[in-house]
């Protein structure tokens, strides 16, 4: 009969034998956590490999992701759309195997992992959500929501900042079903961590209101059983597990030293492994008794169907509920999301509020969150100036999910956390989430954008408080090159709304983009109300338009703007054709969305015959030289702010109808 060991061996030896492979990788994780996972995913995780994304599934996450191989390892022996043929093409271009896990490639790895900490960010993200969901739709003899999330993380984790930020969180929220495993095997690439990591982590944990299991032996199969069994046992607080264990296991020239950790083992030491682990197989070669111990297709397959059974007799009982559940987890909007958002843009500007953006996306939170359920947002401590609390919002992660209708989350003064918490609950499927800060902060949260956008997850990321036109709190307060360096994100959409109608329009645009995530930036200051006609409202969802044209020439130059500095453009315009000089404003809230129109509509709204060009944005000014080019201008920051009332500060940094004008005139010649 095929023994624990011998399972963990195959994991060791794909591991040792993929890295050699591609000369490149980290063999030595997988080979010291091949006995915890084998445990785990053959005693304890529910799956389907037929099915990965099966709704009632546990969700299970490597956070060192580095030891990328370990999961790959495990989803090919298990049974998951990952064959040989791919182990062997580790770290290779256009493979499922890539060097860390990524979740758009690779069948059953539900998140992209890599960045040290953002794994058990996305898990505690993850748990979040089957909670809710599970207040949400579970009733009396029908649980239909109901898993667990398990997260592998090391050393490295848990020394990013992140780790204290979510661990704070998910003790707070006692997320009982959360189940952290800690690879203690005290190696990281330097060496030991002993001299850089003194931590007393189980104290640590238990300070932030977790369940701790001391001294569990991680290479002793009854011992982590007893553990787990231990951590599934009670609900009321995530548990950590520690694990020591030895990095390299059974490499015995290289066990717990770090040269196992971040490169191959080399052939000689290969061999010597294959010795000490009396595994006498060839290279990628898994007995059939082995792949057999491990095939997990006919057990995830029953599971699956058990859970359809109970589904269709929830659905007998509830059947709205269970209707909503279906249409929550396959991403569509209600039915009457398309007809009552584009109304409510279309009413906004018919009505023509005058008010700070930041008001214009509660206002639009206010009609838009009715419509729907899956909306589930908070604020890093800042609720009532970045306005993210709107008339149905209630409590998300503490008591009871407020009775099942919770979708407002607390976060505190927890930028990074909050972000890539976002990101798990947007990953974990039923949700549609939103974060916020201001846009100064959003330094802090930028590594989990970034993740967003490549993983990718459809998180909507909102900022406010967008410019110098901050004021008072001065320059540590005033972003200046944050809309540069989030617009250079691939695959992210950064909309600066410059009205009510764009705040609406942009909220929209969010909602409606699956899969993907999009940056909302919001003033703090009122901002004017622009006319439009249906043309124009439409073609605010292609991300810049023409908003105003000479009535009777040729405009001469073209005006861009964004957000707050709309109006200025529009002022300027003014001001400009009582001197006889015609001018077309353009405003372009979103210029990702823009670049991807087609060539014509972008010609119509900027043609190539005209190169008299002046954007005017109170950011980083060279992210404009691109629409501008060489003959253009641009009014914008070339340095930091200062602190004055916002009046003032525009007027001395150059935002001013006199000075727009001027720019005009020049590029004009």
């Amino acid at each position: 009969m095929t023994t624990r060991r011998e399972l963990a061996n195959a994991v060791r030896a794909l591991a040792m034998d993929a890295v050699e492979v591609a000369k490149s990788g980290h063999p030595g994780m997988p080979m010291g956590m091949a006995d915890i996972a084998e445990v785990l995913w053959n005693d304890f995780l529910q799956f389907n490999p037929g099915n990965p994304r099966w709704p009632n599934r546990d969700r299970f996450v490597l956070s060192n992701g580095h030891g990328s191989m370990l999961q790959y390892a495990l989803l090919h022996l298990t049974g998951f759309d990952l064959p040989i043929e791919q182990l062997k093409r580790f770290r290779q271009l256009h493979s499922k195997t890539a060097g860390h896990p990524e979740a758009s490639e690779t069948p059953g790895v539900e998140t992209t992992t890599g960045p040290l900490g953002q794994g058990l960010a996305n898990t505690v993200g993850f748990a979040l959500a089957e909670k809710v969901l599970a207040a949400h739709f579970n009733r009396p003899g029908h649980a239909v929501v109901d898993h667990r999330t398990y997260v592998f993380l090391g050393d490295g984790c848990l020394m990013e900042g992140i780790s204290h930020e979510v661990a704070s969180l998910a003790g707070t929220w006692r997320l009982g079903k959360l189940v952290a495993i800690y690879d203690d095997n005290g190696i990281s690439i330097d060496g030991e961590v002993r001299g850089w990591f003194t931590d007393d982590t189980p104290a640590r944990f238990e300070a932030y209101g977790w369940n701790v299991i001391r001294h569990v032996d991680g290479h002793d199969a009854e011992a982590i059983k007893r553990a787990l069994t231990q951590a599934i046992s009670q609900s009321e607080k995530p548990t950590l597990i520690c694990c020591k264990t030895i990095i390299g296991f059974g490499a015995p020239h290289k066990q717990g030293k770090e040269e196992s950790h971040g490169a191959p083992l080399g052939r000689d030491e290969i061999a010597a492994a294959r010795d000490a682990l009396d595994w006498r197989h060839a290279p990628f070669e898994i007995p059939a008794e082995i792949h057999a111990g491990w095939d997990h297709r006919k057990a995830g397959s029953e599971a699956e169907q058990a859970w359809n059974a109970a589904f269709t007799r929830y659905a007998a009982a509830h059947p709205e509920l269970a209707a909503e559940f279906k249409r929550r987890f396959s991403g569509e909007l209600p039915a009457d999301w398309a007809g009552k958002s584009a109304a409510y843009v279309a009413r906004l500007q018919a009505e023509g509020p005058e008010v700070a953006s930041r008001k214009a996306s509660q206002m639009t939170l206010d009609a838009f969150g009715p419509l729907l359920p899956e909306l589930i947002g908070g604020s890093a401590d800042l609720a009532g100036s970045n306005l993210t609390k709107w008339k149905g919002s209630l409590d998300a992660a503490n008591g009871d999910s407020a009775g099942g209708k919770g979708n407002y989350v607390y976060y505190g003064v927890r930028e990074f956390g909050m972000t890539a918490i976002a990101n798990g609950l947007a990953l974990h499927g039923g949700f549609i989430p939103y974060d916020a800060t201001f846009l100064v902060f959003s330094d802090y949260a930028r590594n989990a954008v970034r993740m967003s956008a490549l993983i990718p997850a459809h998180a909507i990321h909102v900022y406010t408080h967008d410019s110098i036109g901050l004021g008072e709190d001065g320059p540590t307060h005033q972003p200046v090159e944050h809309l540069a360096s989030l617009r250079s994100i691939p695959n992210n959409h950064l909309w600066r709304p410059c009205d009510a109608v764009e705040s609406a329009a942009s909220w929209k645009a969010a909602i409606e983009r699956r899969g993907a995530p999009a940056c909302l930036i919001f003033s703090r200051q009122t901002l004017k109300h622009q006319q439009r006609d249906a043309q124009q409202l439409a073609d605010i969802a292609r991300g810049g338009y023409v908003l105003s044209d000479p009535p009777d020439a040729k405009f001469q130059a073209i005006l861009i703007a964004t957000g707050s500095e709309v109006e200025l453009a529009m002022e300027a315009m003014r001001a400009l054709a009582q001197q006889g000089v015609a001018v077309r404003v353009v405003s372009m809230p979103c210029t990702e969305v823009f670049d991807a129109q087609p060539l014509e509509y972008r010609e119509g709204v900027l043609p190539l015959w005209c190169r008299a060009r002046v954007a005017v944005e109170a950011a980083t000014a060279d992210f404009w030289r691109k629409y501008v080019g060489l003959d253009g201008e641009v009014v914008g920051m070339t340095t930091f702010g200062a602190s004055a009332p916002a009046p003032q500060l525009f007027e001395h940094f150059g935002f001013s109808v006199a000075q727009v004008a001027d720019a005009v005139k020049r590029v004009i010649g």
